[in-house]
């Protein structure tokens, strides 16, 4: 159970981005082109919006490893 949590974690951005794309080709096959293109705009927005969060997670584990390096040396 630990694994499959671990792994949602990691790539969750990955699997809402190719559900989206999924959703977005059905919409384009099935007669609704703008839809379509809409919904698969979301694709790489997804992806950026998840670098952003990681990057801003793994500034502030960072800086607080460097805090706390910091503090051992006092």
């Amino acid at each position: 159970m630990k694994k499959i949590k671990l792994y949602l974690q990691l790539y969750y951005p990955v699997v809402l981005s190719f559900l989206s794309f999924l959703y977005s080709v059905a919409l384009w096959f099935s007669g609704y082109q703008l839809e379509g293109i809409f919904v698969g705009i979301w694709v790489p927005s997804i992806l950026c919006f998840a670098m952003c969060i990681r990057q801003r997670r793994n500034d502030y584990y960072r800086a607080l490893g460097a805090q706390k390096y910091k503090n051992k040396r006092k």
